[in-house]
């Protein structure tokens, strides 16, 4: 087991510096007596070390906050609240207090959030990540200082961090497939505007099933998106001015889904006789649209509560991965509603 790195104190750096420590104390509070090149040297080589500023001095005696921090994308799904509840019971449990932020799917503002929970001394992190993270070097911190950290949802592989997560590509393909045993010859996809984890596996189930049927991959037909409300929208403006339209749309979450069958809809489309609708997530929206939204359904709380239950083991038994191959894969089931049955 590899020695966690020691904490970094003002001192180190000053000795790096060779400069006092009272004058980096005073440089990292940007006081105005310290002139601007030494802060930019102290902020630089605080960075570079890994120092963490002193926000809550208790806490560095007891080397410990009782707090963990979780970093999603959007809080506004009821799959999300649901992860949020089952996470919550868990760590209330344990004694752990949760501080909760939100990406809004920037990789911006996730580096920002990650140094924030760093520097606030949390004692371990839950992430789902943004939808256009394409790495995750703003995480290597928490894991130089053997700071535990869980992926779900939206992972990254990391032999030391553990993800939950559900098969993608089995879940898209099924939906695929139903749409084609429906009678779906020209599916649709709409998909996420650069490619994470998540979107690439969904975009493979889909591609999988098409190849599985004989079917050749329209690349016309795969619609990169914000995933919005909005997204939806112009997506049904996109569908519409396609020579010739879709039968079928599979789009790879219930918000985009449900707001580009209602733009559909206000233009005359028939859903499911013209074209049939798939959406994923299973979302309140999903079974209050008219018709009901086909989607797929997994479990937010029961998510929510074994990546906490892992983050917890992690923190009891530091240094040892519980998990065999690091991935905690999650049921989830596809539900057929009306919006895709074209054959009663």
């Amino acid at each position: 087991m590899d020695e966690p790195e020691k904490e970094i104190t003002i001192y180190d750096i000053a000795k790096k510096l060779n400069i006092s420590a009272a004058t980096v104390s005073r440089a990292l509070m940007d006081h105005t007596s310290v002139n601007v090149n030494t802060k930019q040297r102290v902020v630089e080589a605080a960075k570079e070390m890994g120092y963490r500023s002193n926000q809550m001095a208790s806490n560095l005696r007891k080397r410990k906050s009782n707090i963990i921090g979780i970093i999603v994308g959007n809080l506004n799904s009821s799959f999300m609240s649901n992860v949020i509840a089952g996470v919550e019971k868990v760590l209330s449990d344990a004694g752990y207090n949760l501080i909760i932020s939100q990406s809004l799917d920037s990789i911006q503002k996730e580096v920002n959030i990650a140094q924030a929970m760093y520097n606030n001394r949390v004692d371990g992190l839950l992430v789902s990540l943004a939808y256009d993270t394409e790495n995750a070097d703003h995480f290597e911190t928490f894991v130089k200082r053997n700071i535990p950290l869980v992926y779900f949802d939206r992972v990254w592989p990391h032999p030391k961090c553990p993800g939950v997560e559900i098969d993608n590509v089995q879940a898209a393909y099924n939906v695929t497939q139903h749409l084609i045993e429906q009678g779906c010859k020209r599916i649709a996809h709409i998909t996420a505007y650069k490619i994470s984890s998540v979107a690439a596996d969904r975009f493979k189930g889909y591609k999988e099933a098409l190849e599985d049927n004989n079917m050749s991959l329209d690349d016309s037909l795969v619609l990169k998106t914000q995933l919005t409300i909005e997204a939806g929208r112009k997506a049904a403006h996109d569908i519409l001015a396609m020579e010739p339209r879709p039968d079928g749309v599979f789009a790879i979450n219930d918000a985009c889904a449900v707001s580009c069958m209602q733009e559909l809809k206000q233009h005359g489309i028939r859903i499911p006789q013209d074209i049939a609708f798939a959406g994923f997530n299973n979302d309140t929206e999903a079974s209050i649209i008219e018709p009901n939204l086909t989607t797929v359904d997994y479990k937010g709380y029961e998510m929510g509560q074994t990546a906490a239950k892992l983050l917890i083991d992690r923190l009891n038994n530091p240094g040892e991965a519980t998990v065999a191959d690091n991935k905690l894969i999650q049921p989830s089931e596809l539900v057929i509603r009306d919006s895709s049955i074209k054959k009663k």
